[in-house]
């Protein structure tokens, strides 16, 4: 099935919340997940396999330690808290690049590097094992195939964009990612209640003689 990007984000960020992520990065999941999927890729997918890996239980042990330098850890790096992270350090970008990693689901960093190539004004490149990505912020080229893991990325701002992926105004995810991701949102649902029961019951439990 095909899904309007409008409803992609708004699943995306309910799934993240029901895994656990605060509202704050829940919605950069789903603007993050919408900016993949506007681009070819299965950003339904990504999102899912990442909360699928709990990180946000323990999130603390996941996110880079200092901004100052590259940003190595020996824990997997969530690619959610990291990218914001890269939003914010931008700038840094201008001078030299950053390496970053070991980084879980490293295709989840693209969006993010798409904006800290917007705030740059120029292409921003991501190189990792057998793949490399360009993005100018609102398009993308990538060559290789993006792995479920990255021991290290290499994040620039570099690059041209001659070749970009052809845009998307919806998206086809796989079902079985589609799937976690409402078993994700339905987290967020509140339970019914005896009173909300009743209410939905209507008139047919009233005494109107």
């Amino acid at each position: 099935m095909s899904y309007a990007l409008n409803e992609v984000e708004a699943t995306a960020k309910r799934a993240a919340r029901g895994a656990g992520y605060d509202w704050g990065l829940a919605e950069e999941a789903a603007k993050a997940t919408r900016w993949l999927c506007a681009q070819g890729l299965d950003g339904a997918a990504v999102l899912a396999r990442l909360l699928e890996a709990g990180f946000a239980a323990e999130l603390e042990a996941h996110v880079p330690q200092g901004i100052e330098g590259d940003w190595l850890a020996d824990a997997p790096l969530c690619p959610l808290a990291t990218g914001a992270a890269l939003s914010d350090c931008a700038a840094r970008l201008r001078d030299m690049p950053m390496a970053i990693g070991p980084v879980a689901q490293p295709a989840m960093i693209l969006p993010f590097a798409a904006t800290a190539a917007r705030q740059l004004g120029a292409c921003v490149t991501v190189a990792g094992e057998g793949f490399q990505a360009v993005t100018d912020g609102a398009a993308l080229h990538c060559e290789g195939t993006l792995p479920d893991a990255a021991a290290r990325l290499t994040i620039g701002a570099a690059g041209s964009l001659t070749n970009p992926n052809p845009g998307r105004t919806r998206a086809e995810p796989a079902e079985t990612a589609w799937a976690a991701l409402d078993r994700f949102a339905h987290k967020t649902y509140a339970p019914a209640t005896e009173e909300s029961r009743l209410l939905g019951a209507g008139a047919g439990l009233s005494d109107n003689d």
